[in-house]
């Protein structure tokens, strides 16, 4: 790929309006381009504007493996599921592979259930593509199919092509294609993800961007099968926090057939990933008490720092292109940032005066909210690399979930830690309060004694602490 360049004029903002036969492209059609194309076409046709809107994504969402992967965990909050069904978006049975109705917490200490909080806060599991490699073909659309779909309904064009170049003609964007001829826009909309090349090339030519910071994940799939799915994982998600070196999360998704494992650290290798499957821990959650070879696995990148101003004239970047949550909900944030393009977009223009006026205080807001959340997950990190808190950790959390009448403190916080269904200043603030801090005191000192005392025999259940 090459980035081809061209003299740029002056754009008057009163060109970059929406009118009939405005031209946009947008680059990628996951959830972020989708759902924009969904929001924007919806709206313009609100203002009486007819547009033409065309999504260019490489990859086929109805093949499985690789071809169809979008490199994801696939999981929805249900406080999600309700947002999207509130814009029209109703995720039907075939497409939702497993609900998902509590969170299995390991740690060396032992082990606790953490039910859904009031029953109100399912999540939902599903895959981006059409399944892991050698999944049998079955009656269900991946998630990302099925908005390219509601954007193609609501009259996107959809293109399976791959962008390799944008440059510039008389101001506006023009973009190359690995199998078409080049053509110009008067909106181009990147929603390819981290993962992108097409991201370099746009850092290149406007220098006012600079593409997210990103951290390394791990992703494979296992076939267990359902009946042995359900016998040894239930419908839980399993999550890890072992003191391991470089390994800030990990979990293992049940869906369908398949078991899919997410890890999240700092430079993340296959000494690494073996090390995790080592542990007792995860082993455990086995059938034969260790891991059976994958059936696929990838090792992609998430959005951890969001790209210093997303938008120019006739350009603008959402999704992970963008700004995203921190670790966590990141089909959250393509819902927020593409929502707000959108609005932005069709009542407002797309000058770079009006995307920094009516577009960037939303990715601002995401921003502040990241900040928060390493303080939260620099308590997660506490957890995970001393003993004496997890023991503290757990006691608390099996303590609360054995309760009916208890204030679940730590069960919610951990709940929304894992899920991002929350914002994370409304975590932090529940941390703040006297009686979390209390109890955690309590409970950690409650809690060695007991350990101390009994050299450990109060570890390995959570009901035993």
């Amino acid at each position: 790929m090459e980035l081809r360049s061209s003299p740029r004029v002056l754009n008057d903002a009163t060109e970059m309006l929406l009118a009939d036969g405005t031209r946009v492209a947008v680059i990628g059609g996951g959830p972020a381009g989708s759902m924009f194309s969904y929001f924007l076409l919806g709206m313009a046709e609100l203002v009486g504007v007819d547009i033409a809107l065309t999504i260019f994504e490489p990859r086929f969402f109805t093949h499985s493996g690789p071809a169809g992967c979008n490199h994801c965990g696939g999981i929805i909050s249900e406080s999600l599921v309700q947002l999207l069904a509130t814009e029209g978006i109703n995720l039907p049975e075939h497409v939702v592979q497993r609900g998902i109705d509590s969170y299995m917490l390991h740690m060396d200490v032992g082990d606790v259930r953490i039910e859904t909080p009031l029953q109100e806060k399912r999540i939902a599991a599903v895959y981006r593509g059409h399944g892991p490699r050698e999944s049998v073909p079955i009656d269900f659309i991946g998630f990302d199919k099925y908005l390219q779909e509601l954007a193609e309904e609501a009259g996107a064009t959809i293109v399976n092509d791959l962008v390799t170049g944008l440059d510039w003609l008389f101001g506006k964007p023009r973009l190359s294609f690995s199998s078409a001829d080049p053509a110009t826009f008067d909106l181009v909309v990147v929603a390819s993800g981290i993962n992108s090349r097409i991201l370099g090339l746009v850092s290149d030519e406007n220098a006012r961007y600079r593409r997210p910071d990103s951290m390394k994940t791990f992703i494979c799939e296992y076939h267990l099968g359902r009946d042995r799915i359900a016998e040894h994982l239930g419908t839980s998600m399993h999550v890890f926090l072992l003191d391991l070196p470089r390994l800030e999360f990990a979990a293992m998704i049940p869906k369908g057939d398949f078991v899919t494992l997410c890890l999240l650290g700092h430079d993340i290798d296959s000494t690494l990933v073996e090390s995790f499957l080592s542990s007792p821990e995860v082993k455990a959650c086995f059938p034969d008490g260790f891991a059976p070879d994958n059936v696929c696995h990838c090792f992609p990148r998430i959005n951890v720092k969001g790209a210093r101003q997303p938008f120019a004239d006739r350009l603008i970047f959402i999704g992970d292109s963008g700004v995203s949550r921190l670790y966590k909900d990141g089909i959250g944030a393509a819902y927020r940032t593409s929502k707000a393009a959108a609005g932005a977009i069709a009542f407002h223009g797309f000058s770079e005066q009006a995307l920094r006026k009516h577009y960037w205080p939303a990715c601002r807001a995401i921003n502040l909210d990241n900040a928060l959340g390493k303080f939260i997950f620099g308590f997660s990190h506490l957890i995970q690399k001393t003993r004496f808190s997890r023991r503290g950790v757990l006691r608390m959390t099996a303590r609360e979930q054995a309760s009916q009448r208890s204030e679940r403190l730590m069960s919610s916080v951990l709940w929304d830690l894992f899920t991002g269904s929350a914002p994370y200043r409304d975590v932090l603030m529940r941390t703040m309060k006297p009686a979390f801090v209390g109890g955690l005191i309590s409970n950690l000192v409650v809690g060695n004694l007991a350990g101390l005392r009994n050299n450990g025999s109060t570890e390995g259940k959570a009901n035993e602490v």
